[in-house]
């Protein structure tokens, strides 16, 4: 028996699917589960970039200290000013939930500012198409939709072979796990 559990009701990411809309921009603040810290040698330029480029909005600055930046719930980001950045993008990267329909955009509206910043999409074994960004910063950015699920295909079956079934299949109501 698998241990894993339908618990998507804790996220603001939409299921997958024709219809599915992104959840408004959430300015509301709370005790952040888990952010992301990027030192910029150009705040301006940075913040420029993620609002423009990647969709994020300021939900409240520190002048010359700290921009907070947000997407949608539990995507958060502060970019802190540093006298330098790395010269390259690092093998390690964070990944923000978008949907299939922004990713096109994503790419377009990051190419835009800085051409050679995007590589993708790609579409995974595990249901997802992603695109990679390498910020100004040098910082790599995973923008990952899932893809709808399909029960017939190999994905299906890949998740099905490490314990990971559809909701409602061969499971109860989840009440042990709430």
């Amino acid at each position: 028996m698998s241990d894993y559990y339908d618990a998507f009701e804790m996220s603001p990411v939409p299921a997958p699917g024709p219809d599915a809309t992104p959840p408004e921009p959430f300015r509301g603040i709370y005790g952040m589960p888990a952010f992301v810290t990027i030192p910029t040698s150009d705040l301006a330029a940075s913040v420029d970039f993620w609002t423009r480029g990647l969709g994020f909005f300021e939900l409240f600055s520190i002048p010359g200290r700290v921009v907070h930046l947000r997407r949608w719930a539990f995507q958060d980001v502060l970019l802190v000013p540093a006298e330098s950045v790395p010269e390259q993008a690092p093998a390690m990267s964070v990944s923000f939930a978008c949907l299939l329909d922004q990713v096109d955009s994503l790419v377009e509206a990051c190419r835009a500012l800085r051409p050679d910043s995007v590589d993708g999409p790609r579409d995974t074994p595990w249901t997802t198409r992603d695109i990679a960004v390498i910020t100004p910063e040098n910082a790599r950015i995973v923008f990952t939709a899932a893809k709808p699920f399909d029960p017939a295909s190999q994905e299906a079956r890949n998740l099905e072979a490490v314990g990971i079934t559809p909701p409602g299949v061969g499971r109860g109501d989840n009440e042990e796990h709430a």
